[in-house]
């Protein structure tokens, strides 16, 4: 059997998606896409770092905000993409910049603030991206986290994580919110605000946007037709797939020196 590393398997399964996801209405309009924009406001003079910008919505939305911002991801097809929509929306503020998120090729205390939106649950080592976060931050930098959090519930987590996979490999986890707030502690930033979302993914363009196989496909539909109605009830599974999220919006600062 051959043998693809993490790194490989997240930057082809996106990196043939990138289209899809410049024109995913739910990466490119959400409420928690309108609060990272609020928590953001006020800071025109910012250097601004996009851990994992995927289709690049935040890049976009953050650009006219501040002073300069740098979408990072491990895909270039992704990166180009979100270089070419920079261009031509007029934003001259932005520079893209490959690698992975366990690594950054960034001199410390780069940015006054990294952000980060629906890309943790693909990193292979959590304590190690933010680690390299921290790092890049100025001293009192600002850092906010959007993902998909997971409730706790060992029915509701194991299933979650199952669809997750099956829909995408390159998926390794969605934490709770206790396992975020463990870890913005063990990085060593000062925790600020959270903010609970709801997301409703739309089912046959979720599975569309990744080409998910028919094969899983359909094993995700047998989990959901199959499994206990708590899994079903809490992410209100509607009858064609379609199913609700929970997502978290985490804000920190950097301990100043």
């Amino acid at each position: 059997m051959s043998q693809t590393s993490h790194e490989t398997l997240v930057g082809n399964q996106f990196g043939s998606r990138a289209e899809a996801y410049l024109k995913s209405a739910v990466h490119s309009q959400s409420d928690d896409l309108s609060a990272l924009v609020d928590v953001m406001r006020g800071r025109k003079a910012a250097r601004v770092l996009d851990l994992g910008c995927g289709g690049g919505h935040v890049t976009f939305n953050l650009a006219p905000l501040v002073r300069e911002i740098t979408a990072y991801d491990l895909s270039p097809e992704m990166l180009e993409i979100v270089g070419n929509a920079a261009r031509e929306r007029g934003l001259s503020n932005v520079k893209t910049r490959q690698g992975a998120v366990e690594a950054l090729p960034f001199e410390d205390a780069s940015f006054d603030a990294v952000v980060s939106r629906f890309s943790a649950h693909h990193w292979s080592s959590l304590d190690a991206a933010l680690s390299e976060a921290v790092r890049v931050l100025e001293p009192g930098g600002f850092f906010v986290m959007v993902d998909t959090v997971t409730p706790g519930v060992p029915l509701l987590d194991t299933y979650f994580q199952s669809i997750e996979l099956l829909r995408d490999c390159s998926h390794v986890r969605n934490y709770t919110r206790s396992e975020w707030e463990a870890a913005i502690a063990r990085a060593g930033l000062l925790a600020g605000s959270v903010q609970g979302f709801r997301l409703h993914l739309e089912f046959r363009s979720w599975v569309e946007r990744m080409r998910t196989p028919e094969i899983q496909v359909k094993a995700i539909r047998a989990l959901q037709t199959s499994v206990s109605s708590v899994a079903t009830s809490y992410f209100d599974t509607e009858p064609d797939g379609s199913y609700k999220i929970d997502v978290a919006l985490f804000t920190a600062t950097k301990r100043a020196e």
